[in-house]
């Protein structure tokens, strides 16, 4: 079978792509933060909506903003890390679609149901969070996802105006292979997938 894409670039964005607990120190640039996006932005969204929105943390006076939030298992990490990404999603993506949908004129009537507006912002944001972290990876950086903070703290102090939420965080960086857990097993086809 031939792929796409080859064997060495699958197992930098797939089998040998880790979490990272430990950064080296080696910044990540404004530059490389243009080239993740300017990847992820392709992916696919539902009516072209992409809701996801990112605050990339560089700076040592933004990344003490997000300090008191954290859980206490996450702060190292974190704040080590070069960069730190709050992948967030806007509730108010449909504002955006007659530019983004323009074939549909209408699709911004689709989402004034509150609810529907916010499942859809939160599942293609999560979308868009993971074609961050794999446009990342294919640009020679490695990805620390992090659920563990307080989101109500995070989007009082970062998305005040409350119609946007945040989803996870993401370190960005180089990372040391020492800060590396053993690899955990997947579960097997069988166990995760079905054939109808």
């Amino acid at each position: 079978m031939t792929h796409a894409i080859n064997d060495e670039a699958l197992d930098i964005l797939f089998r040998s792509a880790r979490s990272q607990n430990k950064w080296q120190n080696k910044p990540v640039t404004p530059q490389m933060l243009l080239a993740i996006y300017d990847l992820m932005r392709w992916g696919p969204t539902t009516a072209n909506s992409q809701p996801a929105r990112f605050q990339i943390l560089l700076s040592k006076e933004s990344k003490e903003r997000l300090r008191p939030h954290l859980d206490p298992g996450n702060v190292e990490k974190t704040m080590t890390a070069p960069a730190i990404a709050i992948i967030a999603y806007d509730l108010k993506f449909a504002r955006h679609l007659p530019k983004q949908f323009p074939h549909q004129p209408d699709a911004i009537h689709w989402f004034v149901d509150e609810a529907h507006a916010a499942r859809t912002a939160f599942r293609n944001g999560t979308l868009q969070g993971a074609y961050f972290m794999l446009a990342a990876r294919s640009i020679g950086l490695d990805c620390g996802p992090m659920s563990g903070f307080n989101n109500a703290g995070v989007d009082k102090e970062f998305f005040p105006e409350g119609t946007i939420k945040s989803n996870f965080l993401c370190g960005i960086g180089y990372g040391d292979p020492a800060g590396l857990f053993p690899r955990h097993p997947r579960l097997s086809f069988d166990e995760a997938c079905k054939i109808l």
